[in-house]
């Protein structure tokens, strides 16, 4: 479970140094995204294998998840954390994220989420207003 935020940066050559704490779940590599709200993911190799499977049973004949699996697989890249933890992230994802120097890293769950500081923001702006008024819609009978 990867848990928190984080606030690392870009090297010159476009690497993450993963925070510490997440990088034992990722040693067996990891895969890179685009996710959503100009945000990228990042997979540990066993959640990103799950997750296609599931996507496998969606219906090709279906325009909108043939739409959906080309961007998401051409945007895939898989990568090998170093010995320091750090990762590359292609200069195609950092464009589509707005990425430069200065980034978020954020836990979700079984995922991680990278983000432009100025979008994680803007996100939290509009997002944490509603956070309480939604448990119950997201989150049933649970509390």
């Amino acid at each position: 479970m990867f848990l928190g935020t984080h606030e690392p940066r870009l090297d010159d050559k476009g690497r993450l140094v993963l925070p510490a704490k997440f990088r034992e779940p990722l040693a067996l590599g990891i895969v890179i995204t685009k996710g959503q709200d100009r945000s990228l993911i990042l997979w540990p190799m066993q959640q990103f294998t799950a997750y296609t499977e599931k996507l496998r049973e969606a219906s090709r004949n279906d325009a909108k998840v043939r739409s959906y699996l080309r961007v998401f697989f051409s945007s895939a890249f898989d990568e090998q954390p170093d010995k320091q933890g750090r990762i590359t992230i292609p200069n195609t994802l950092r464009e589509y994220a707005q990425l430069d120097r200065e980034l978020v890293v954020v836990g979700a769950d079984t995922t991680i989420e990278i983000w432009e500081p100025g979008a994680w923001r803007e996100y939290l702006e509009v997002a944490e207003p509603k956070f309480a008024h939604t448990q119950e819609e997201v989150a049933p009978g649970i509390f």
